[in-house]
C-alpha cells in the first residue's frame, strides 16, 4: 500500500470515527467550561471515549469495569471506547476530529500547545473546577497533576497513571567493572569505559522508538536550567545553542564516544532492549515503572534477579533541580469536551473518578491519587514495594519528556538528530545549528 493509499485509507476511518462519534453524541449546546455542575436530570445514554492506550492495559480495563458497575445502576449507559494505541496515528485522528468539532465526551491528550488552543476556545471542561466540586482535587499527588498541566498552569486534563522513571541496573555487573553507581550525570562516559573493557554492554536502549534517546536529552538541561528551559525552546524563548542545548548535546556525545549504548541501537526494539538487560548482557536500563512486573518479579531471570536495583535520575554540579526531582509522568490525560459537557457525564465521571484509584491501584499499578494502596503481587520481589514506595517522596517539578512538548515537525528532527549525533556522524555544533534551524523554520524561533 502505498504512502497516498495509506493516507487515504486513514482519512476514510477518521470519517467513519466522526460519523460514529456523532451518532452517539446526545448533548447539544454545550456548557461553559467552569460550569461543573450543570443542572438538568441524568438521562442515561452511551458516550465516548477517544483513547490512546493499550486495548489491553490497566486504565481501559479498570474503566469497563468501573462503566459496567455504573450502567447496572443507570440502565441504558454504556461506555463506547474508541481505542487508538499508536500515538502518531492518534494524534492525526484527534486534530482531525478537533477540527471538525466532532470530539466525544471524553478524549485524551497531552498538555500540548494545540490541546492549549482547544482550552482556550472554551472546548475543553476546566478539571482543576471540576476536581474541586467532586471534592477529589485534594486526593491527587501533585506531580501527577503537574505533569497535565499547561505552561501557565491551567489543568485541563485528568490523569489516569502515575509512573516513576528510574536507570536499572545490574550490581554484579558494575562490580565486575569495578565501578559504583553513577553520582553525577557527568560520570556516565567513565562507567561506560569501565564497563565496555570488560565486554559489557553499558546501556540497553530502544533506539528504534526514539523516545528513549529523547528521554536523554531531557535530563542534563532539567538539572541544569529546570523544567522552564524546554518550556521556553518550544516558545521560541530559548535555543539549543543556549547553556543547557549546549550542555546536553555534549553529553549525549560523550556518551556515544563512550561506547554507552549497545551497538546498532538505533535498529533496537523495545523488546530486544529490555531482553538485553533481563538476560544479563547490559549493565543499566532506563525505563519506568510500568515494567515493574518484568523487572521485580519472579519473571526476571533468577541468574539476574538478586542483582537487579535501580538508581534515579543522577545530579550535577550545581544543579538547580533536587535528586527527588526526576521523570514522574502521569500518562497522556483525559480531557471532557465542554460543547457535549451535561449532567450525565458529570454523574459518570463523579463515580468513575472516585471508584477508579482502588480498581486500579488492585492491579499492581501505582495510583494517581494517595488515597489508594497499590496492591503488591504475590510473586514479587522486594524491589517492587520499594520502587512503588518511593513515589510518596517525589517533588513537584518534573524532567518532562520532550517529545510531548516540542511541536511535531521539531520533535521529529530532533530524534533523527540524536541518533547521528550519539552515532557520531555529527558533531556537537552541528546539532545545535540544525536544531536552532529547525526550531525557525517551524515557528518556535
Amino acid at each position: 500500500m502505498n504512502t497516498s493509499t495509506r493516507r487515504t485509507a486513514f482519512l476514510a476511518a477518521v470519517a467513519v470515527t466522526a460519523l460514529a462519534l456523532t451518532a452517539c453524541t446526545g448533548a447539544a449546546g454545550g456548557t461553559s467550561p467552569t460550569d461543573v455542575d450543570p443542572k438538568g436530570e441524568v438521562v442515561p445514554r452511551e458516550i465516548s471515549w477517544l483513547l490512546s492506550r493499550p486495548a489491553d492495559g490497566g486504565v481501559i480495563t479498570a474503566m469497563k469495569q468501573i462503566a459496567d458497575e455504573y450502567a447496572k445502576k443507570h440502565p441504558g449507559f454504556s461506555l463506547n471506547l474508541v481505542t487508538t494505541p499508536d500515538r502518531p496515528s492518534y494524534i492525526q485522528k484527534y486534530e482531525t476530529l478537533a477540527a471538525a468539532n466532532k470530539l466525544p465526551e471524553l478524549f485524551d491528550t497531552d498538555a500540548t500547545p494545540f490541546a492549549q488552543k482547544l482550552a482556550e476556545k472554551g472546548q475543553m471542561i476546566d478539571v482543576s473546577a471540576l476536581l474541586d466540586d467532586l471534592g477529589l482535587a485534594d486526593d491527587y499527588r501533585e506531580a501527577a497533576l503537574n505533569y497535565q498541566r499547561f505552561d501557565d498552569g491551567s489543568l485541563y486534563m485528568v490523569p489516569f497513571e502515575f509512573q516513576l522513571e528510574y536507570f536499572w541496573y545490574n550490581s554484579a555487573l558494575l562490580k565486575e567493572a569495578g565501578v559504583e553507581v553513577p553520582a553525577t550525570l557527568d560520570d556516565f562516559p567513565a562507567m561506560c569505559e569501565a564497563l565496555r573493557a570488560k565486554g559489557i554492554t553499558p546501556i540497553a536502549l530502544d533506539g528504534q522508538d526514539q523516545w528513549p534517546l529523547e528521554r536523554y536529552m531531557a535530563y542534563y538541561p532539567f538539572r541544569m536550567a529546570g523544567p522552564e528551559y524546554v518550556q521556553k525552546l518550544k516558545n521560541g524563548d530559548a535555543k539549543f545553542s543556549d547553556p543547557a542545548g549546549r550542555a546536553a548535546a555534549e553529553w549525549l556525545s560523550s556518551l556515544g564516544k563512550a561506547g554507552c549504548f549497545q551497538d546498532g541501537f538505533s535498529s533496537t526494539g523495545y523488546a530486544d532492549a529490555q531482553a538485553l538487560f533481563t538476560s544479563g548482557k547490559a549493565a543499566v536500563y532506563n525505563i519506568g515503572t510500568w515494567e515493574l512486573s518484568n523487572l521485580a518479579t519472579d519473571k526476571l531471570d533468577p541468574a539476574v534477579r538478586d542483582s537487579v536495583d535501580y538508581f534515579t535520575l543522577p545530579t550535577i554540579k550545581d544543579a538547580v533541580t533536587d535528586d527527588n526531582e526526576y521523570v514522574t509522568p502521569s500518562g497522556i490525560g483525559m480531557a471532557v469536551n465542554a460543547k457535549t459537557y451535561d449532567p450525565l457525564v458529570r454523574d459518570f465521571l463523579a463515580y468513575a473518578l472516585e471508584r477508579y484509584p482502588e480498581v486500579y491501584a488492585a492491579t499492581g499499578a501505582l495510583s494517581p491519587t494517595t488515597t489508594a494502596q497499590t496492591t503488591i503481587p504475590g510473586n514479587a520481589t522486594p524491589l517492587y514495594a520499594r520502587a512503588i514506595s518511593q513515589a510518596d517522596g517525589v517533588g513537584p517539578r518534573i524532567a518532562m519528556p520532550w517529545d510531548t512538548q516540542l511541536d511535531p515537525a521539531t520533535n521529529t528532527r530532533l530524534q533523527q538528530e540524536l541518533t547521528l549525533l550519539v552515532q557520531g556522524d555529527i558533531t556537537p555544533d552541528d546539532f545545535i545549528q540544525t536544531m536552532d534551524a529547525a526550531l525557525a523554520e517551524n515557528g518556535n524561533g
